[in-house]
């Protein structure tokens, strides 16, 4: 009497990028801050208040620091809680010691220079950075990089991303030129995270487009 063939494991499906890099809570935190900084700022200045940046920078730390509290019960990491936190902390300390509102959104527009920077890179020196993320929160350290085609993918999607910063960058310098508070605060909570979201809706169409209709996907590098 034989025995039937045991029934062959059914790969998981390939996980949504949405799910590996989302969450909209750390979209919630980096804005909370900024709308407390702009709305404080300009009530203050309506108010006919001499120092209405000392207003904003408070409201912004405050805040700041509830949202650090709540996720720090909520079982958020600690690290990225405090480093969040930091962020505010310099942004409102800048734009004190400046006088100047618009300086406010410096740590944000310096950071995404650099982020600009550094995704470029990653993608001529074929070590794409949404490889090495994915990878990562995948478990699959660099097995991702000895498969070509995984590869070649990743970089095609890295670019996404190079193009959200630029973008911001193109809206947030001119706006942070001519000192406008309230279009850089708008342009901070609702532009930013509709970039971040479109780069995750089009990172997978462009990685897919490097793996062939055999390539079991991005959980199992060939």
């Amino acid at each position: 009497m034989t025995r039937d063939p045991a029934p062959r494991a059914t790969p998981r499906p390939d996980p949504k990028l949405s799910e590996l890099l989302g969450g909209r809570a750390g979209a919630v935190d980096a804005t909370v801050p900024v709308v407390a900084f702009v709305l404080a700022w300009v009530l203050a200045g309506w108010a006919g208040s001499a120092y209405p940046i000392n207003w904003g920078a408070g409201a912004a730390i405050v805040s700041g620091a509830a949202v650090a509290v709540w996720r720090l019960a909520r079982g958020r990491k600690p690290r990225a809680v405090l480093f969040g936190l930091a962020g505010v902390i310099v942004a409102a300390a800048i734009a004190l010691i400046t006088g100047r509102a618009s300086d406010f959104f410096l740590v944000q527009i310096v950071s995404n220079v650099g982020s600009a920077l550094a995704w470029a890179i990653s993608v001529v020196v074929r070590w794409p950075l949404l490889g090495a993320i994915v990878g990562g929160l995948l478990g699959q350290r660099t097995r991702w990089r000895r498969d070509p085609d995984l590869l070649r993918g990743y970089q095609r999607a890295s670019w996404a991303w190079v193009c959200q910063y630029a973008i911001r960058l193109s809206v947030f310098l001119p706006l942070w030129a001519a000192n406008e508070v309230v279009l850089l605060g708008l342009a901070r909570t609702v532009l930013s995270p509709l970039l971040v979201g479109l780069s995750v809706l089009v990172s997978w169409p462009l990685l897919r487009t490097a793996l062939p209709d055999d390539h079991p996907g991005i959980r199992h590098p060939r």
